[in-house]
């Protein structure tokens, strides 16, 4: 089966519990109101998202253990979200992160340090068949030789992809449509650097676009050559901010599968982002285009 999107990168289980009266304090107990254990991971809400959009998508990345599987299995069985290229290991549990939220704060845990650091690389090698077949892509930097090879890919055979919190100097940035940095993504690729001291380095080392995000405040865009624009981002209550970034990706892939310009492009996936902040559990209340065309 053909889908429109392709996306690679990491799909997991996530366990997220959200608290009454405020984040927690040390020594102090602390009320969760609800919690949920549902697809997560930076790709697997980006699938989430784009199929509530009504884009067909194909996922790949990370191997699946057998805790995880059944619930991938569940929750994207009536959704245009194709599991077919994920490899199952049937002798590995699964990655899970847990997510504690509470207002417009979340904290996340997890074990990927010992992921990274265990000398296995438990995720696939990308498929050419599954790029050429699709019309974008979104590729994620976290599994090293497979997440070039799938930019190269995509480059191969003409495929626009959207990336995120990759370096500037990295083929994956210079090759790529659309890439979105985060703070977080600076402060851990650049100690010490401002989005003001990276962002024309990232914008002169790519024909594509750059958005420079920053949470709820006004943020930066613009490409080689032209000037760095602005944008304030949408108002809302916010119930949760997990899942935002990886929404507002989601808004950029289905933006650059659509065609938009660079401004509408940008204030969509804005929309999309502060749609997704104002309720909780993201995955069982995806952002529809119903509602980001409302809030624009």
């Amino acid at each position: 089966m053909q889908s429109e999107v392709y996306l690679f990168g990491m799909v997991l289980a996530s366990n997220s519990f959200l608290l009454k009266g405020g984040f927690i304090k040390p020594d102090e107990y602390s009320e969760i109101s609800q919690r949920y254990r549902l697809p997560g991971g930076e790709t697997g809400t980006c699938a989430t998202v784009l199929a509530s959009l009504g884009a067909s998508v194909r996922v790949d990345g990370n191997h699946i253990g057998y805790e995880v599987e059944p619930l991938l299995r569940e929750f994207y069985k009536d959704k245009t979200v194709c599991l077919d290229s994920l490899y199952i290991d049937e002798n590995y549990r699964g990655l899970e992160d847990y997510v504690i939220i509470a207002d417009d704060t979340r904290s996340p845990m997890g074990t990927f340090v010992e992921y990274y650091t265990s000398g296995k690389k438990q995720w696939n090698t990308p498929k050419e068949e599954d790029i050429t077949g699709c019309k974008v892509a979104a590729i994620d930097p976290y599994f090293e030789e497979a997440t070039e090879a799938a930019a190269r890919y995509c480059v191969l055979h003409n495929k626009p992809y959207v990336t995120i919190d990759c370096r500037y100097d990295s083929y994956l940035h210079q090759n790529a449509a659309i890439s979105v940095i985060s703070g977080e993504g600076i402060s851990n690729q650049y100690p010490g650097k401002t989005r003001e001291d990276m962002l024309p380095l990232f914008k002169e080392n790519s024909e594509g676009l750059t958005i420079i995000t920053n949470g709820s405040k006004r943020f930066y865009y613009g490409r080689k050559g032209q000037e760095v624009k602005s944008f304030d981002p949408f108002k809302v209550e916010v119930v949760s901010t997990l899942g935002a970034g990886d929404t507002f990706k989601a808004g950029s892939t289905y933006g650059l599968l659509k065609g938009m310009k660079d401004d509408d492009l940008v204030r969509f996936a804005s929309a999309c982002s502060a749609v997704a902040i104002s309720r909780f559990p993201l995955p069982l209340n995806p952002p529809r285009l119903e509602e980001i065309n409302k809030l624009m």
